[in-house]
């Protein structure tokens, strides 16, 4: 039986960012999840896209920030069980939960924090009859690494922030970029648009709007899609590669059948307080909640963990009275017993 402070369902951004607030508090942490390594899908979706909205950082990429997360979290020293979901839970007659993954691991903690993003999930393909003859041969619904693509013809289908993002990306990358959606206008950010506006006056990307893939050719591997533009007949646009960038079909899986109040595949938490689910002491933070007003941000994942953790510890410590302390007066206290002071001039400015 493993136990812990407080057990964190999801090693993505918001569950990562947890083990560090935690830590402030001395709360220890483990983390379970179902993908081989942390990061979610940060890590395994599209670890080169690049984030622009992590204060501090103008750029970073999703694997750098991660990465990132990882070293800010190990000081308070986190377990993992990786490769293994979620599969039940029990609450115990002295308050606290135990989590049993699909392999058998039990965990035991008193606060149980939901941070699992999107739940699980899958592709959202398009009605292509013979795109699964071609998924791993050409037929792409991520982009992990870039460098796949290097010098290569893709095209990309899609309207929303990733489609649009990737490819701005790989107009660096590939010999040539073709942007496909249905629709003249795109769901994806302003900014993103007008890059890619930008860039197809350019030449360096090619635009069909409105239009549709209609299908996939070549034998064992892709070697061009045919392409309905609204009003025309159908044309053939080379390619080495075809990304449909659709978004994804989430669902929460067995968390779903755990007694939690669901609306629309999220689960609902009291954002007025302390991010809490109907059932107290299990919490659900980051992308997997809903609540009026909700943002799917990994910075308000990262406001909603701080929260989360004070109400654990009162939890955990109800008779014991925590006063907060600014990291940048307190430091950080190690578990080896060492301290990073702040350095004098900050001290001195705050003082």
């Amino acid at each position: 039986m493993i136990t812990t402070d407080i057990l964190i369902i999801g090693a993505g951004p918001t569950g990562l960012f947890t083990v560090f607030e935690a830590g402030l508090l001395k709360l220890k942490c483990h983390l379970i999840d179902a993908l081989p390594q942390p990061g979610g899908q940060c890590s395994e979706i599209y670890p080169k896209k690049p984030i622009y909205d992590i204060p501090g950082f103008p750029e970073i990429l999703a694997g750098d920030l991660t990465t990132n997360l990882l070293e800010q979290s190990k000081q308070f020293e986190p377990g993992f069980t990786l490769g293994e979901r979620a599969e039940t839970i029990e609450k115990q007659d002295n308050g606290s939960f135990i989590v049993t993954t699909n392999k058998g691991t039990k965990h035991q903690a008193p606060i149980v924090a939901i941070a699992g993003g999107l739940g699980s999930f899958e592709p959202r393909k398009p009605p292509i009859p013979n795109i699964a003859d071609y998924e791993d041969h050409g037929v792409e619904y991520m982009i992990k690494d870039p460098e796949v693509y290097r010098d290569k013809k893709v095209v990309i289908a899609g309207g929303g922030d990733s489609a649009l993002d990737w490819a701005v990306f790989l107009t660096d990358v590939a010999e040539e970029v073709t942007l496909v959606h249905r629709r003249n206008e795109f769901r994806g950010a302003l900014d993103s648009v007008d890059k890619v506006q930008e860039l197809k006056n350019l030449g360096k990307i090619n635009l069909i709007t409105p239009a549709e893939i209609k299908g996939i050719l070549g034998t064992g591997k892709v070697t061009g899609v045919a392409v309905e533009k609204k009003g025309e007949a159908p044309f053939i646009v080379d390619a080495d590669h075809f990304i449909p960038l659709f978004g994804l079909s989430p669902k929460l899986g067995p968390i779903g059948n755990w007694g939690l109040e669901i609306e629309k595949n999220a689960i609902k938490v009291d954002n007025a307080l302390d991010y809490q689910t109907n059932i107290p002491g299990v919490y659900a933070i980051g992308d997997v909640n809903t609540y009026p007003g909700k943002l799917k941000l990994i910075l308000c994942g990262f406001h909603e963990a701080t929260l989360m953790c004070q109400s654990a510890f009162k939890r955990i410590f109800p008779d014991k009275k925590y006063v907060m302390k600014y990291t940048t007066v307190g430091g950080i206290d190690g578990f080896d017993g060492t301290r990073k002071e702040a350095p004098k001039a900050v001290v001195k400015a705050i003082n």
